[in-house]
């Protein structure tokens, strides 16, 4: 029989081994990845480098439908986009993404859902709403890997993320083999004031502890920024609205971060002042 002092190093061995893994992301993950983003241009936005490195995602998108009609006078966004009145916005957005996606090999899913501005009183569509269409969409595509929106300040960025995280504990119920959970930074909202912060301390709470992960990426911007070229409506009013260009051009990679339990024994550190 082991001794209690070989037991113990062995334990510290295999805790060891675990902690050199941390951060890093099994290539396997990405054989059925797929991102979920809220509105058509979020996901290059957040996760472009990482798409470029990693052919074959497919993207989800949520707010992809059209409005039963779009609002009179034209909202501000799609002023700033260079819309006129009459004309058909989604559309021309969904083409958009085709576009943007194909230069970096990934797959559009659009889903119907209307974007909160469209609606009377500027109402979200409840998470209620979402999350059965986006686990149904997800349990189709058998995923090894979903990433999701932190879901930062934009009403529609927060129900996306909130819809994500209740489709993807469906898929526990659905699928032989649970996906690995990520979460990808709001371009934009990120830069709120403790926007980021806000929802990483949330989903800390909760017992998802959020960490920084180092996946295979392309370090160059050039395909990223080559499939953001294919929005130009939206960099017109990203432009207006965060100075997009600028921030695009500075060095600050792309950063996804794990959604899973804490390691056996960390978890007192959830409650911890």
């Amino acid at each position: 029989m082991a001794s209690t002092e070989a037991l113990r190093t062995e334990a510290a061995s295999t805790e060891a081994l675990a902690m050199r893994e941390w951060g890093l992301v099994d290539e396997r993950l990405f054989d059925r990845w797929v991102i979920v983003s809220p509105h058509l241009d979020d996901a290059v936005l957040g996760c472009g480098q990482l798409m470029s490195a990693h052919p074959g995602a497919t993207v989800i998108t949520v707010f992809a439908g059209n409005p039963p009609a779009y609002p009179n006078p034209q909202r501000e966004w799609d002023r700033q986009s260079g819309f006129a009145p009459g004309d058909d916005v989604m559309a021309a957005r969904r083409a958009e993404d085709h576009a943007a996606l194909n230069v970096v090999d990934a797959l559009a899913v659009h889903l119907d859902f209307v974007e909160y501005s469209y609606n009377d009183n500027d109402r979200p569509v409840h998470v209620a709403t979402i999350a059965p269409t986006l686990a149904a969409t997800l349990a189709s595509l058998n995923p090894t890997m979903v990433v999701v929106p932190f879901g930062l300040a934009n009403p529609d960025h927060d129900v996306t993320h909130r819809a994500a995280m209740v489709a993807v504990g469906e898929l526990a119920h659905q699928l032989e083999s649970e996906p690995a959970i990520f979460a990808y930074e709001d371009h934009g909202y990120k830069h709120i004031p403790g926007m980021l912060a806000w929802r990483v301390s949330q989903l800390f709470r909760r017992g998802l502890w959020p960490t920084p992960a180092c996946p295979t990426t392309d370090a160059s911007t050039n395909r990223k920024l080559e499939a953001l070229a294919r929005y130009p409506s939206q960099l017109l009013a990203l432009e207006d609205d965060w100075q997009i260009r600028a921030k695009l051009a500075a060095p600050a990679p792309e950063q996804i971060w794990r959604l899973a339990s804490p390691p056996a024994g960390w978890e007192g550190l959830t409650n911890a002042q």
